[in-house]
């Protein structure tokens, strides 16, 4: 037996999460592949972005063995079976074996196991065949519960496009033919065009553009679109997101034409890299089940020291040893709580099905519990906090001020531009259209526009209302707009633009920029109507005057305030990680009434070693211009200052850090590798359905804690009772079957507890688990019931003559009925502070069963099936003695529990 327990600890020390390897393409720019993802981007694809971006196109389509007009459909054939598909590894479901084995192993199942197979062994069927099915019930309830919910989340996953457009060169023909092609035959050297709407298939290089916007905000978290350009105007020493002429996997096309030659496919992307580092990583011990291991350890081995104990007490005084095994064998049973597995399996259960009522989808059970310990929650801005979406915040003149006019004139610029709108025309058609007097356009008809240009920065508008005036309208970056203007307005007056009118202006501008606005200039000017002039262009945007800005926001969302300020009152502090810019985390923390302090800044994290990180992140609330590697970073941080964290994301950058933190929650729009790490998924972006899965974890965590309390104590007062009487009673105290039909009837009493109310105390700050606490709460109540049993024996030894062997029954009877209905009461005792029955009053079904079960205790020694388990009818005059006893016993209870509570607190 000791060599098959052995082997069983070594199978569950060794069935870890293996790492995934995967092999690595060499590119065609030179880099060697590479065999196991490392911890961060591999240097090499930085590097063969870098190099992509700083070399000549003509240059980098030869290095790909590619032409402007794209490859032919048999050089990319050849390339697609040298490189595999287009497509990212994501984290494959486990088979249902390994899942079930994760499911089935924990110390608890496995030491149950084994105490199943020691009583098949030496023929105690009954107490087999209850040990072996407490143990299936648990494993198939989890594995059922999860197997439904990681169905539920496939099912959220779906592709938002699978085909793109590719350049095919075909012989003898007279133009290019454009082609869709799905997204997974790609290959590097691809060209591909590219219009709004379109995802970015793979990592690219621009080749043309024309009026490009991308959102790269699941990438970097930032909400305003980003303008590309052929050519990257930038530092050579920016960072590879940063680059204006790389486009990457998982953005996408906001407005704007382009053509774009593909260099890095499948998981030689960013987007790959991350996802595959994702997908190795092993998430390690969880808060859950660390916690519940150590409980585990603590209540074995206190089994593994009382059972040898009884052993040979027992075999020493009473001389059988055979029935002294059975005996001790039967005591370490009653010690284990074997319905702990199923009953957290349970409770956690109960736990998903009331999320999954507020629409969320748990895929890991014990991420419940992970909910109510939960003491820092970490989020991103983007989506999270805010609506993940840009609308017009402010109008404003050159001074600051609200200026209806600049909105009137910024209206008619954007509803009168022809093409597809980008996110910013919209926020300002969206605005102004809320308020009638802005809504000129019927007034007014349009002349001409001069379209934008990446080298301009701005676009213009001509238009006229009937009179002998044209009105040219332009819109752009500020500093583009100040080059062409040479007046300022304010109110009816014109001001000539100076030098102090223009420190002004910066000023005002620079203001907006603080409160995380983006910030555009309108200007105009009054041309005079001359029908023989045949088209406007940009020597007309000349001698301008600066009219005021429009500044954009991307808005907290209005459940965010009230649910940060009730994840605080329940003791959860929030921090915001989010690879945006300083000024506008600032400006959306103190928006959601979350002290921003010193922002931090991913360049100061990445000049600190792990101690100095440890140190910083209890300093600080807000994280800004993070990297995914940053992120999880800041979450191990935290992790190893001993806090449970939780971490929101949705993007790609969060993916990392969703899977270090011990509870990853995301939601259903999220990228699919983001809901892959994720613990969690929310159906809808509301934050307050955080609040209620932090209450629902700390309900679920108390019931199961009362269960580990109560059983604990009340198996540790029953040997502690047997010790007392094996050492002076002349037989067993109490049979091995008594033993067995008594633990079995107070589990099932049990089975209720997942559905008990909770005090609103233990709800209000985060729990976890205290193996030491356990191991002084079995210490102080535990012996409180043996005082009481061992009264129970004097009065069956003295008040009814229960002294000798030819009436153990009668002993074994008495002990039986009181030690069932002490463990049935102490339920109510010990499952509160408060006063039982007055103060805090069990759930019904709690009530109920404990009822049943202690009525079921009384009826099997008085019925008629009392012959078959050994017992006896006991005389109408020991039920009073019952009666006082239990009386005495919750009297004593709740005194101990008052001072107990005052002493070490009540968890």
């Amino acid at each position: 037996m000791k060599n098959v327990l052995k082997s069983v600890f070594e199978s569950f020390l060794r069935s870890r999460r293996m790492l995934h390897h995967f092999e690595r393409w060499q590119t065609m720019l030179g880099s060697k592949p590479v065999g196991v993802a490392s911890a961060a981007m591999p240097p090499d694809i930085a590097k063969a972005l870098a190099a992509a971006s700083h070399a000549d196109a003509s240059e980098l389509l030869a290095t790909l063995g590619s032409s402007p007009q794209g490859l032919g459909e048999d050089e990319a054939q050849a390339l697609r079976k040298r490189l595999g598909s287009n497509e990212v590894r994501h984290e494959q479901p486990l088979p249902w074996w390994t899942h079930l084995w994760q499911c089935y192993r924990n110390p608890f199942n496995l030491l149950l196991t084994v105490l199943a197979l020691v009583s098949y062994v030496t023929e105690d069927m009954k107490a087999a065949l209850v040990i072996g099915s407490m143990v299936g019930l648990s494993t198939v309830l989890r594995f059922l519960q999860e197997s439904r919910s990681n169905k539920a989340a496939e099912r959220l996953k779906a592709m938002v496009s699978n085909t793109a457009t590719v350049l095919r060169p075909a012989a003898g023909a007279a133009s290019v033919p454009r082609v869709e092609v799905p997204m997974r035959d790609l290959v590097p050297g691809d060209v591909i065009a590219l219009s709004a709407g379109d995802m970015i298939p793979a990592d690219c290089r621009l080749l043309g553009a024309k009026d490009l916007f991308i959102s790269q905000s699941a990438l970097t978290g930032e909400a305003m679109p980003v303008e590309k350009f052929p050519v990257d105007r930038g530092s050579r020493e920016a960072g590879v997101l940063e680059r204006e002429n790389l486009l990457f996997m998982g953005t996408s096309v906001i407005s704007g034409t382009a053509t774009a030659l593909i260099v890095h496919t499948g998981n030689r992307t960013f987007f790959g890299a991350l996802a595959q580092r994702v997908a190795a990583a092993d998430q390690g011990t969880s808060a859950f089940q660390a916690g519940i291991n150590r409980v585990s350890w603590v209540l074995i081995r206190f089994m593994l020291v009382m059972a040898p104990l009884v052993l040979v007490i027992n075999g020493v005084t009473k001389g059988d040893w055979w029935e002294a095994a059975l005996f001790a064998l039967s005591i370490a049973v009653g010690l284990t709580p074997e319905m702990l597995p199923m009953i957290v399996t349970a409770t956690l259960a109960k736990g998903a099905v009331v999320m999954s009522r507020q629409k969320v989808i748990v895929k890991r059970l014990e991420a419940i519990h992970n909910f109510g310990a939960m003491d820092v929650l970490c989020t991103d801005k983007t989506g999270t906090l805010t609506q993940d979406r840009i609308v017009l915040e402010r109008h404003t003149n050159a001074w600051g001020e609200a200026s209806n006019h600049v909105l009137q004139m910024a209206y008619l610029n954007s509803f009168h531009q022809t093409g597809l709108k980008n996110l910013l025309d919209k926020a300002v058609l969206n605005h102004a259209e809320m308020q009638p007097e802005t809504r000129l356009q019927t007034a007014w008809r349009k002349i001409d526009e001069v379209p934008f240009d990446f080298s301009r920065r701005r676009m213009s508008v001509v238009v006229e209302n009937g009179g002998s005036e044209h009105l040219l309208i332009c819109k752009g970056a500020l500093e583009e707009i100040l080059s062409v203007c040479t007046a300022v307005e304010r109110g009816a007056e014109v001001l000539a633009l100076d030098g102090d009118l223009l420190a002004s202006i910066h000023r005002v501008a620079s203001e907006l920029n603080a409160q995380g606005l983006r910030v555009v200039a309108v200007a105009s000017r009054a041309l005079r109507a001359n029908a023989r002039k045949p088209a406007y262009g940009v020597a007309d945007e000349s001698g301008l005057t600066l009219l005021g800005y429009v500044a954009f926001l991307d808005p907290p969302k209005e459940s965010t305030a009230p649910a940060l300020r009730a994840l605080a009152e329940h003791g959860v502090a929030v921090k915001v990680l989010t690879g945006d810019n300083e000024l506008v985390a600032r400006k959306v923390c103190g928006d959601v009434g979350i002290e921003a302090g010193h922002v931090v800044l991913g360049r100061e994290i990445e000049a600190l070693d792990d101690a100095g990180l440890r140190t910083l992140v209890e300093q600080h609330q807000v994280f800004a211009k993070l990297t995914p590697a940053h992120k999880e970073r800041i979450v191990h941080a935290l992790h190893a200052n001993g806090h449970v964290v939780g971490f929101m994301g949705d993007g790609i950058n969060d993916a990392p850090a969703l899977r270090a933190a011990d509870i990853g929650i995301s939601v259903d729009g999220a990228v699919d590798v983001a809901k892959e790490s994720a613990d969690i998924i929310l159906l809808e972006k509301s934050l307050m359905v955080l609040e209620q899965g932090v209450i629902e974890g700390r309900r679920t965590f108390a019931n199961m804690l009362k269960y580990i309390k109560l059983t604990a104590s009340s198996n540790f007062g029953n040997v502690f009772s047997v010790l007392v009487a094996s050492a002076f009673l002349p037989f067993l105290p109490m049979l091995p079957l008594h033993l067995l039909v008594q633990n079995l009837l107070y589990d099932v009493s049990q089975i209720a507890i997942p559905f008990d109310n909770v005090d609103a105390e233990f709800l209000r700050k985060p729990q976890s688990w205290n193996p030491a606490d356990l191991g002084r709460f079995m210490v102080f109540f535990g012996p409180l019931s043996s005082v009481f049993d061992i009264l129970t024996y004097a009065v069956m030894w003295f008040a009814f003559s229960a002294n000798t062997v030819a009436h153990q029954t009668m002993f074994q009877s008495g002990w039986f009925v009181e030690g069932l209905l002490s463990q049935t009461l102490i339920v109510h005792l010990i499952r509160t502070r408060k006063i039982p029955f007055l103060q805090s009053r069990a759930a019904w079904p709690l009530l109920a069963m404990g009822g049943v079960i202690a009525a079921v205790g009384i009826w099997l020694p008085m019925g008629r099936f009392a012959h078959y388990l050994r017992l006896q009818a006991l005389p109408l005059a020991y039920f009073p003695w019952l009666a006082a006893m239990l009386a005495g016993y919750a009297t004593l209870t709740q005194t101990v529990k008052g001072w107990y509570a005052r002493r070490y607190g009540w968890q």
